[in-house]
C-alpha cells in the first residue's frame, strides 16, 4: 500500500504543481501567463485521453508489470518536460505525462481492493488515494519551492525521482497479480455497453465539478471578498488539502458500511457547504474553515472507484481507470462554468452557487442511477481480482 500510495503521491505532486509556477513558466518560455496556462490543460487532456487507450491496450497485462510501466512512463515525461525547450514542446510533453495518470490509479485501486481484507475494499481504496491528497500538503509545496529557487524545471526532476523510486518500490513490493482469464481489450470496451458505469462516471463528472468550481477561484475570492493577506493563501490551500486527506479517509470507511448510500450523502454535503461559501467567504475565518469542509467533499472519490468496480463486470482496468477521466472532466467543467458566473459579473462568491447546482445536478443523476440499478437489476463483478502465484514478466 505504501508504494502504491507513493506512486500517487508523485501523481498529485506532478499534476498540482505547475498551478503555482505558470508565472516562471511563462517568462522562461516567452509566453504570456494565460498561454502558459495551456499546458494545464494538455495534462488533464492526456488523462481524459491515456486513461481508456492504456487501460484497453493493457488488459492482458500483469497488474504489477502494468504498474511499474505506467509509473515509469509518468517519470520519463516529467524528465522530459524539465528540458522542454519551449511552448509546443512542453505542452505535448505534458501531455504524454498525463496519459498514464487515470490508468495507473485505476489499476491500484484494483490491486488494493484485491490485497485488501474483506470488508475493507473501500479502505484500501482511500489508502492509495491518500498519496493524492497529502501531495497537496506536503509534495506541491517542495516542487513549488524548488520550483522559486531553482527554476521550474526542478520542480519536474523532483516528480520524476518520486516517480522512479515509486516504480522501483512497486516492483519490491506490491505481489505479482495475473489479469483475469479471458482479460482482452475487446473485453475492456465492454464497459462501454454497461449503462451503470455510465451513470456513475457521470456522478463524477458532474457531481464533483461543485468543488473544483469554487477551488479553481478560491485564491482571488478570498482575496477580494473577505480581504485575505497574500501571505495567508498558502494556509487556506493547506487547509483544503487538509481537509480532502480527512475527507479520503472518512469517506473509504464511510463506503465499506454502506456505499450508495455514502455516494448520495456526500453530494448532499457538497451543496450544504458549497452554498454556505456563497456567505463565509466574506470573512476571513469563516471563509477558511469552509474551504476545509469543502476539501473533505473529496469522500465520494472511493466510494465511486468501488462502485465501479461492482458494476463494470469483467471489464475491471476500463471502468476503473475511466473514474480518473470523469474527475477530470469535473475539474475542466467546474473551472469553466465558475469562470462564466465571475466573468458574467454575478461576483466572485458565485462560484459557490455554480457549484451547489453542479452538486445537484450529481445528486439528480446519482438518483437515476439507483432508479436504473433497481429497475434493471444485472450481476455485478464476480469478485476481486486475486493474487496470483506467477512470478514471470507477464505475472
Amino acid at each position: 500500500m505504501l508504494a502504491l500510495g507513493i506512486g500517487s503521491f508523485a501523481i498529485g505532486t506532478g499534476e498540482f504543481v505547475i498551478m503555482g509556477l505558470l508565472p516562471e513558466v511563462a517568462q522562461d518560455i516567452g509566453v504570456t501567463i494565460p498561454q502558459a496556462g495551456h499546458v494545464i490543460s494538455a495534462y488533464a487532456l492526456g488523462v481524459v485521453i491515456g486513461a481508456p487507450v492504456l487501460a484497453v491496450l493493457a488488459a492482458s497485462w500483469g497488474r504489477r508489470a502494468l504498474l511499474v510501466a505506467l509509473m515509469t512512463v509518468f517519470a520519463l515525461g516529467n524528465f522530459a518536460s524539465a528540458m522542454a525547450p519551449g511552448y509546443l514542446s512542453l505542452n505535448l510533453l505534458r501531455f504524454l505525462a498525463g496519459m498514464p495518470h487515470g490508468t495507473y490509479f485505476g489499476v491500484a485501486a484494483l490491486v488494493a481492493a484485491a490485497l485488501a481484507p474483506a470488508g475493507q475494499r473501500a479502505r484500501a481504496v482511500g489508502l492509495v488515494m491518500t498519496g493524492l491528497t497529502l501531495a497537496t500538503l506536503l509534495g506541491v509545496p517542495l516542487a513549488a519551492w524548488l520550483g522559486q529557487h531553482f527554476g521550474w524545471r526542478a520542480a519536474f526532476v523532483l516528480v520524476g525521482a518520486i516517480a522512479l523510486l515509486a516504480a522501483g518500490m512497486i516492483h519490491r513490493e506490491v505481489p505479482a497479480m495475473a489479469a483475469p482469464p479471458g482479460s482482452s481489450p475487446l473485453g475492456e470496451l465492454g464497459a462501454l455497453r454497461n449503462k451503470q458505469v455510465w451513470l456513475t462516471l457521470g456522478i463524477g463528472a458532474v457531481g464533483f465539478g461543485g468543488l473544483f468550481a469554487v477551488f479553481s477561484y478560491v485564491k482571488p475570492t478570498m482575496i477580494e471578498m473577505a480581504g485575505l493577506p497574500l501571505s495567508g493563501v498558502p494556509v487556506v490551500l493547506a487547509l483544503f488539502g487538509l481537509g480532502m486527506v480527512v475527507g479520503n479517509v472518512l469517506g473509504a470507511r464511510l463506503a465499506d458500511r454502506a456505499l450508495m448510500p455514502t455516494v448520495g450523502g456526500m453530494l448532499a454535503w457538497s451543496v450544504v457547504v458549497l452554498v454556505a461559501f456563497t456567505f463565509t467567504s466574506q470573512h476571513v475565518v469563516a471563509g477558511s474553515i469552509n474551504i476545509f469542509l469543502i476539501g473533505t467533499v473529496v469522500a465520494v472519490g472511493p466510494a465511486l472507484q468501488i462502485r465501479l468496480m461492482d458494476v463494470a463486470g469483467e471489464a475491471q482496468v476500463l471502468a476503473a481507470a475511466l473514474n480518473h477521466s470523469a474527475f477530470n472532466v469535473a475539474n475542466a467543467l467546474g473551472a469553466w462554468l465558475g469562470g462564466v458566473a465571475i466573468s458574467a459579473g454575478l461576483g466572485w462568491n458565485s462560484t459557490g452557487w455554480v457549484g451547489a447546482l453542479l452538486a445537484l445536478a450529481g445528486l439528480g443523476v446519482f438518483a437515476w442511477a439507483r432508479s436504473d440499478a433497481k429497475a434493471h437489476p444485472v450481476a455485478g463483478h464476480k469478485g476481486p481480482e486475486r493474487v496470483a502465484t506467477s512470478t514471470s514478466g507477464r505475472a
